[in-house]
C-alpha cells in the first residue's frame, strides 16, 4: 500500500474501457504530443501476422492531446498498475508527464506510449493504407473497426476534437454503409 497520489491518462480504449477502480475521472489533456493509430495490436485489436492498428502518442510540439485522467485509490495503485503493464504489454511503456485539466491546473501522471523502437510499432501510414488495415483486423479484444469508432464517439462525447481519429472513422463509416 501507499499514500502517493497517482493519476494515469488514458488517451485511447481506457476512455471508454477502463478496466480498473478508481476515485476519480476527469477529462484531460497532455501538451506536445499527438495521438496516432501508428502501433500494431496483435493481442487485443488484431493476432500475430494480422495486425490491427491502436493509439500511441508521437512527439508533436505545439499540439494537444485530450484524453481521461484517473485518480488511483492509494490503497490499489499498485494493483492498478501492475493490471495496466500487462494490458499494455504489446509496445507499451510508461511515461510520466503533466496532465492539464485546464491552462492553469495541472498534476503529474502515468500514461502508456509506444515507441517507433518496439516490435509491434507500425508506423506512419496514408488513410487509405490505415482504413484498410483496421477495416479487416480482429483480435481477442473485438474488431479493430470497433476500436475506432467508439474512441471517436468517446472524443466526442468529451468535447474533444482529434481530427486523425475523426477522419478515419469517417472513412469507416464510410466504408461499412
Amino acid at each position: 500500500m501507499g499514500s502517493e497520489t497517482t493519476w494515469i491518462f488514458g488517451y485511447g480504449s481506457l476512455i471508454w474501457r477502463t478496466g480498473f477502480d478508481y476515485r476519480e475521472s476527469r477529462p484531460a489533456f497532455i501538451r506536445h504530443w499527438a495521438r496516432r493509430f501508428w502501433q500494431g495490436s496483435t493481442d487485443h485489436r488484431g493476432v500475430p501476422g494480422a495486425p490491427g492498428r491502436v493509439v500511441t502518442l508521437v512527439p508533436a510540439p505545439g499540439e494537444a492531446c485530450w484524453g481521461r485522467a484517473y485518480l488511483l485509490d492509494p490503497a490499489s495503485q499498485h494493483e492498478v498498475l501492475a493490471h495496466l503493464d500487462h494490458r499494455e504489454k504489446g509496445g507499451y511503456e510508461r511515461l510520466q508527464l503533466p496532465l492539464y485539466f485546464d491552462e492553469t491546473c495541472w498534476v503529474e501522471g502515468t500514461t502508456y506510449h509506444a515507441t517507433a523502437t518496439n516490435p509491434n510499432y507500425l508506423g506512419e501510414a496514408g488513410l487509405a493504407a490505415i482504413v484498410t488495415q483496421v477495416a479487416s483486423a480482429s483480435g481477442p479484444s473485438g474488431r479493430n473497426i470497433d476500436y475506432v469508432l467508439q474512441l471517436d464517439l468517446a472524443l466526442a462525447a468529451m468535447g474533444a476534437t482529434d481530427e486523425h481519429v475523426a477522419r478515419i472513422a469517417a472513412a469507416l463509416r464510410q466504408m461499412v454503409s
